[in-house]
């Protein structure tokens, strides 16, 4: 541990996206703010940062976690998932993983800020539930939620994913 100002900082490795890094951070930051501004992994969204909106949703071992919520140095070695380590982060749809072609697809993103969350939420659901019922989609992404209020065709690309 060294002080920089008045700040303590650590030595960190984060395992994001199956790719370690070697961090200096402070005690302070956010997993979200490191992503965001020292990886420069900016698909999480910044939206309430107070753990409401679902914006910044990462998968941290598998389960959908909100990173604006979790230090940094909480998080250690633990591998880290964003929606950037998602397919091959290619535009491409071909590349893309199913859940983010199936929101493509079926227009489950308006403005676009709140879908990371939803679909890294919807990941970690199909991962645990290949085939959820439409009350365990809707309980799975509770924590997330859209301004535009296109909850209709993100149910239905949720849908469309759990079909592939």
């Amino acid at each position: 541990m060294t002080t920089a100002g008045q700040y303590h900082t650590a030595d960190l490795t984060l395992n994001v996206n199956g790719q370690a890094h070697q961090l200096q951070v402070r005690h302070h930051w956010t997993l979200l703010d490191v992503l965001r501004e020292q990886l420069d992994l900016t698909g999480s969204k910044k939206g309430c940062d107070r753990g409401e909106c679902g914006s910044c949703t990462v998968l941290l071992e598998g389960k959908p976690v909100y990173a604006c919520q979790i230090l940094a140095v909480q998080v250690g070695s633990k591998p880290v998932i964003t929606i950037e380590g998602l397919g091959d982060g290619s535009p491409d749809p071909e590349n893309m993983d199913l859940v983010q072609r199936a929101f493509l697809e079926n227009d489950g993103g308006q403005c676009g800020f709140c879908t990371p969350g939803f679909v890294m939420s919807t990941r970690a659901l199909l991962d645990d539930n290949p085939n959820p019922s439409d009350e365990e989609i809707r309980q799975a992404l509770s924590g997330n939620l859209c301004r535009c209020n296109a909850y209709g065709r993100i149910l239905e690309s949720v849908r469309a994913a759990r079909q592939t």
